[in-house]
């Protein structure tokens, strides 16, 4: 797989790298996903029962059609439910597949759903500890909805944290299915972030009440679509784009909209055109390779993207094969500019970011700067240079694709390569012997990303926000909150921790953040050393951390260090014992078991995937 001549010399050396280390795992799964594509349709060698039971709800001429297996037939897997905003418009999508399909000459079938839980309802609550461990059941499920080998192709349709990586995961072990994701889009910008923000934090200073912060939240988060910030939900939009999942400028067009309905109507059709047997035969494990994943972690760079992804991403390129590492997110990051500001990098929301020239205008200058591969498969056919660069339109009702602008209509949020908001992209690993870990500095203010402090360590959130609230914290330090990882208690977010570490913040004291849990999407104006490895369950050095030692965590030179000439001496701290039960969390114990480490992924598949993680 050459790489083309005009891409950035890093850019090439990352790629290079990653081809050389996955070459026996990708090879081993294009060889299972050619084979299963070279034997044909499965469903024409079911047994006559077996293709009785999958067409036995169809309407007479579906059932006809699939009987005699003349025309593609399509799987729906969906990620609806009606109480999240986000996922709140696919209700009505099968039924306009299943339309447009039919008047594309297939038919189409409701394969079936996936879990989507919303981190931001779960935040801070027992809920929480289930989230991550949810994708890899999202990828089970997606498994087990296209296992009846009815299909010839499939549409995704999710859009939240831990879902799109799902559904991705597990249509990668159906490979050989060409495959398109079809997003919801944002709901419309309600109350701007930086005043929500403001409010949280009031909240946290006792300064407003519960109902003044309900109000604030209820302002924010207001009607069907996606959340308006840029964390992963968001992020997961951007990357399923720019790795040539999704229609061009599909993204971020609002629920609701004839433009979204009619993208949705053409991801339909378009799938259909990509099945075997046609010309344009397109499988997603083809779709996703090497190169559209260093595409994807270019554009998360670029955009100050979700942390998650520094697992999500891991996790995905090795269900294809792809064996991609923390390094090469940290060398890409140092090439890498950062040319957006979405809240919690800036003010904006993705609205905002969207009509600046959104994802054309970004795809753009980032090929224009050799930054992102152009030579890769797309589902909407050709390279990334021949149809990402446009976006999608309504003419006389018709959608159509125009040339997206060559200058970013608000530089306050979106910015060309030659005047970025930063050069690097914001993105750092960690290390030291505290272990490894990442930070994000695309929001972190310069004079915060050192800071040499006093360790004080918790065992649980809860413990810190009771400490805060009993004015314990009003000094220099950096918190460490340990037994947060994967093995420990599913690695929750940690979010509340936010508005109180802001406040101390702000009252000029030194404070940061080390923690072998996650801050994800929406980590803001804190140091924030996150996903530590080893963590605290598994004996890691984090374990051993004391109350009074001196942590340093400098984003500049990318060490955690803590001083403690003793420290591989002492024996590390046991957990606290707290409860693994309730709220579903007992039934998790397996994976809990079974889960690998967050520089890896943090999947409960390990090495069984592809042997990328061995």
């Amino acid at each position: 797989m050459p790489v083309h001549p005009s891409i950035h010399p890093t850019v090439t050396a990352v790629t290079e790298k990653i081809i050389n280390r996955s070459r026996d795992s990708r090879s081993a799964y294009l060889e299972r996903i050619r084979a299963a594509a070279s034997q044909g349709p499965a469903r024409g060698k079911l047994g006559c029962t077996n293709l009785a039971h999958g067409f036995a709800a169809e309407a007479p001429r579906s059932k006809d059609l699939l009987r005699r297996n003349v025309k593609p037939n399509i799987a729906i897997v969906s990620a609806y439910n009606d109480m999240l905003s986000a996922h709140k418009p696919f209700e009505g999508y099968p039924r306009r597949i299943k339309e447009a399909v039919i008047d594309h000459g297939g038919i189409a079938q409701f394969a079936g759903g996936v879990p989507a839980m919303c981190d931001g309802v779960t935040q801070g609550r027992p809920g929480m500890e289930l989230s991550l461990f949810s994708r890899d059941v999202i990828a089970m499920s997606t498994a087990i909805a296209l296992s009846h080998d009815m299909f010839d192709g499939a549409l995704m349709l999710g859009v939240c944290d831990k879902i799109v990586p799902g559904l991705l995961i597990g249509a990668l072990s159906f490979g050989h299915l060409p495959t398109i994701f079809v997003p919801a889009g944002p709901m419309t910008s309600g109350l701007p972030n930086t005043e929500k923000a403001r409010v949280r934090q009031l909240y946290a200073e006792g300064k407003v009440d519960r109902e003044a912060l309900l109000d604030a939240e209820a302002k924010s988060y207001h009607s069907e679509g996606t959340c308006t910030f840029y964390g992963t939900a968001n992020s997961n939009q951007l990357l399923m784009e720019v790795m040539g999942l999704h229609l061009p400028g599909a993204s971020f067009v609002n629920p609701g909209t004839e433009l979204r309905d009619a993208l949705t109507t053409a991801a339909a059709q378009r799938v259909v055109e990509l099945t075997a047997g046609g010309p344009e035969f397109t499988p997603i494990g083809e779709v996703v390779d090497e190169k559209a994943i260093v595409n994807g972690v270019v554009a998360l760079l670029a955009t100050g993207g979700s942390t998650n992804h520094t697992m999500h991403l891991v996790a995905m390129a090795a269900a294809a094969g792809v064996d991609l590492r923390w390094d090469d997110f940290s060398e890409l990051s140092e090439v890498v500019p950062l040319l957006s500001r979405i809240y919690p990098n800036g003010s904006a929301d993705v609205n905002h970011f969207h009509a600046a020239g959104g994802m054309a205008y970004l795809i753009g200058e980032l090929l224009d700067a050799g930054l992102l591969h152009p030579d890769v498969t797309t589902v909407a056919g050709g390279g990334l240079d021949a149809r990402y660069r446009r976006e999608p339109v309504l003419e006389g009702g018709q959608l159509s694709w125009r040339a997206g602008p060559r200058d970013s209509l608000d530089k306050q949020v979106l910015r060309s390569v030659a005047d970025p908001f930063s050069t690097d992209g914001g993105l750092r690993m960690l290390q030291g012997n505290l272990g490894k870990g990442v930070i994000k500095v695309s929001a972190v203010k310069a004079e915060h990303r050192v800071v040499k402090a006093p360790a004080v360590v918790f065992d649980d959130q809860d413990d810190f926000l009771a400490a805060f609230k009993r004015g314990e914290l009003e000094r220099d330090f950096v918190a460490v909150i340990r037994f947060q990882g994967p093995q420990a208690n599913g690695m929750p977010e940690l979010h509340k921790l936010t508005p109180p570490l802001g406040v101390l913040q702000d009252r000029g004291f030194k404070v940061a953040l080390v923690t072998d849990g996650r801050m994800s999407g929406a980590s803001g104006k804190i140091p924030a050393a996150i996903h530590v490895t080893p963590e605290a369950t598994t004996g890691g050095p984090i374990a051993r951390v004391a109350d009074g030692d001196v942590v340093e965590l400098d984003a500049e030179a990318g060490t955690l260090t803590v001083f403690a000439n003793d420290l591989e001496n002492r024996v590390p701290a046991a957990p606290a014992g707290g409860t693994t039960f309730g709220t579903g969390r007992e039934l998790f114990a397996a994976l809990r078991g079974a889960v690998g480490t967050a520089d890896r992924g943090a999947s409960v598949f390990g090495a069984t995937l592809s042997g990328a993680q061995a």
